[in-house]
């Protein structure tokens, strides 16, 4: 079934119909601008006739290619030639098979590009078009190899969309500057740049709008970010909403209805074990953390603990974690998921066992371990959208580490010092709790 397209505004229909002239096309812009659409569409009314056989459509990871170009909350390229597509693999790859306007079958291999050697995965080929989702999120020598593959292409076409960054970041710095003082020398050079923002998308009605920015707080970095779509650096605490005013997110009780999960991040050198409870609503518009704990995790001699025996180490770690479960559950409930370090398997089975011992049947779920930058993202959305809150006398260690929290200012991008000035461990365990909710709580409004 075809979805239709809401009408496009004037911006979006000329950075469409320039995008068939221009071999790099770039749109940028805050949530909900429409970017995806914007690039999907012409990259299917340029992939209609173009001459050639294979094609690439990437980002991060091949989920975020599907998520975001493939499918594109259902108007992407799937929703396109709804009809004249199909799934499959060529050569052993994902891709996805398209019938054309001229009579031919193409083939747009799905790929992620945010590792080091992401490149590797698409060297030998020639690609026609290729379009890549967050751009700014994948590695430099991937993009480059996708610029170095589409040389031969007999109508070559690169699409990037993104989210803003800090100014300083690299993809401004070292890979859009060239192309953009490249186009004010050379007239038909061929690079064609659009900034986006929610103000530009016509098929959010007037009303919906203004509720939407009601939940903004129009001073925040994320507010300039994410609806005016500008590239801001983070400077100091990252969520001075909790550091200068903790009492707006205190309750006495939490009134949420939804699931109870809980995070665990494992010390290691010296630092502490933490556990982290929370119940997130059922329609992602909330969470409440119940309770957050810390267990020091260094013997209490000398002698060496062996990390697969039970040594004082692992001791600690059972009478912690228990005593964190027992708590969570007899004031909340029953916890639906524990997520736990992916990096540590050891001990995630030793936890485990502990359950069984004690009589718990509570899956033990790895966590996924988003990269840094959403995670504060997100909390940073939750935090301004008044969408999380902390149980009174419960939480005092997670509530700390949030305030407490300051970028690394060594980074381009917001990745938070850890120095040992502020507790990460059991940032880390909150985000393991709700990080498999990622896009749903980080939905605007949360629906």
């Amino acid at each position: 079934m075809f979805n239709e397209l809401a009408p496009f505004c004037e911006k979006q229909s000329n950075y469409i119909n320039k995008c068939q002239k221009s071999w790099l096309n770039v749109a940028e812009g805050g949530k909900r601008g429409a970017k995806n659409v914007a690039n999907g569409l012409a990259f299917c009314i340029a992939l209609e006739n173009h001459p050639d056989k294979l094609y690439l459509v990437g980002g991060y990871d091949s989920a975020s290619a599907r998520l975001n170009i493939i499918d594109c909350d259902g108007y992407g390229i799937s929703n396109y030639f709804s009809g004249r597509c199909r799934e499959g693999k060529y050569k052993s790859r994902d891709c996805l098979y398209v019938n054309t306007a001229d009579g031919k079958e193409k083939v747009l291999l799905i790929v992620g590009g945010g590792k080091a050697n992401s490149y590797k995965s698409i060297k030998g080929n020639t690609y026609g078009m290729v379009y890549i989702t967050e751009a700014n999120e994948c590695d430099k020598t991937f993009l480059k190899e996708v610029e170095d593959r589409t040389i031969s292409s007999s109508d070559r076409k690169i699409f990037h969309d993104l989210n803003p960054k800090a100014p300083n970041h690299w993809y401004y710095t070292e890979y859009l500057s060239f192309h953009e003082k490249q186009q004010c020398k050379i007239l038909n050079y061929g690079y064609n740049y659009c900034h986006f923002n929610i103000f530009d998308n016509l098929s959010i009605d007037n009303n919906k709008l203004r509720t939407i920015l009601l939940s903004y707080d129009k001073a925040s970095i994320w507010y300039k970010r994410d609806i005016l779509g500008q590239r801001i650096a983070s400077a100091g605490i990252f969520f001075p909403e909790i550091a200068n005013n903790k009492a707006r997110y205190l309750v006495d009780k939490c009134d949420v209805s939804g699931i109870i999960t809980t995070g665990v991040d494992f010390g290691k050198n010296g630092s502490d074990h933490a556990f982290c409870s929370q119940k997130i609503a059922r329609d992602f518009s909330r969470v409440c953390v119940l309770r957050s704990d810390k267990e020091n995790c260094s013997p209490e001699s000398e002698e060496v603990v062996d990390t697969l025996g039970i040594g004082q180490v692992l001791a600690k770690l059972e009478i912690g974690f228990i005593k964190h479960i027992k708590c969570v559950v007899k004031k909340w409930g029953m916890i639906s998921y524990i997520f736990c370090d992916s990096a540590e398997p050891e001990l995630i089975e030793f936890l485990r066992k502990a359950l069984r011992k004690n009589n718990y049947n509570i899956p033990i779920i790895n966590s996924l371990k988003i990269k840094i930058p959403s995670r504060i993202h997100l909390w940073g959305i939750l935090f301004m959208q008044d969408r999380i809150s902390f149980v009174k006398g419960e939480t005092e260690e997670i509530i700390k580490g949030f305030q407490d929290v300051v970028k690394d200012e060594n980074e381009e991008d917001d990745i938070y010092l850890d120095d040992g000035t502020s507790d990460i461990d059991i940032l880390d365990s909150n985000n393991y709790g709700i990080e498999k909710w990622y896009a749903q709580l980080l939905r605007i409004g949360g629906n």
